[in-house]
């Protein structure tokens, strides 16, 4: 008996596109936010792109500590008087700038909604770099947190799907076996064959793009949100 639905959070729950402008502005917003001793934003621009970005474009297993990196990249670029606080002013400014980039799809509060009332567990597996907390706020502010019975992020868990460990995560933290839960996510590899593997059932969603890279199958799709709660309603009866 299916008694949780997990979902992805890019192009499955939310859209997000990357936007060179939001960059540069993130880097402005925080580099003012840190305060005295900070280095020039176009050096710490331009060695962002040089040597973190394309680690965090990149496929990995590992998942990068994004609060050390973006410290290690101010005091390259000639920061001075780094310390904990002040990294956290950076990050925490720098987020407020992305969250337009985030955009909920409309019908996935009542989704989740009607998953919950009708006695199902509710979790996020997501690869998200940034840091925990400030995610949980933007979550928060989407009215999502208080929607979500658990919420895995490759931050925290350090390894990015479609490595077992994060599904791992979320099953435990829910209290539920791979077999009596779902997947829901647009991405084959990540999300369709890491599940898979560890014998949950999937769903591709592809209401906002369709990943067609590989040769795994989902066991469904959805083109609407809607179409997960009548598969999840139909394999219920099934079962």
């Amino acid at each position: 008996m299916i008694r949780a639905v997990l979902f992805d959070w890019g192009n499955t729950l939310a859209a997000w596109e990357y936007d060179h402008e939001l960059l540069v502005e993130g880097h402005r917003r925080g580099l003012e936010a840190f305060g005295r001793g900070a280095p020039g934003r176009e050096a710490f621009t331009r060695a962002y792109e040089e040597r973190l970005l394309p680690e965090l474009l990149a496929p990995r297993e590992l998942e990068v500590d994004y609060g050390q990196a973006v410290a290690d990249l101010l005091a390259d670029a000639g920061a001075a008087g780094i310390e904990s606080a002040s990294v956290a002013r950076f990050l925490a400014a720098e987020q407020r700038v992305w969250r337009p980039a985030h955009r909920l799809e409309a019908s996935v509060p009542a989704l989740l909604d009607a998953l919950r009332a009708r006695g199902l567990r509710v979790g996020l597996v997501s690869n998200l770099f940034d840091p925990p907390a400030l995610v949980r706020d933007l979550l928060g502010e989407m009215g999502l947190l208080e929607r979500l019975d658990a919420v895995a992020l490759s931050a925290e868990v350090g390894r990015r799907k479609p490595h077992a460990a994060i599904f791992e995560r979320a099953l435990a933290d829910l209290g539920v076996e791979p077999e009596e839960a779902v997947m829901v996510g647009d991405r084959l590899r990540e999300d369709v064959g890491g599940a898979q593997a560890l014998g949950l059932r999937t769903i591709q969603a592809l209401w906002f793009a369709a990943d067609d890279e590989g040769e795994l199958e989902p066991d469904a799709q959805a083109f609407t949100p809607s179409d997960v709660l009548r598969l999840v309603e139909r394999w219920r009866r099934e079962a």
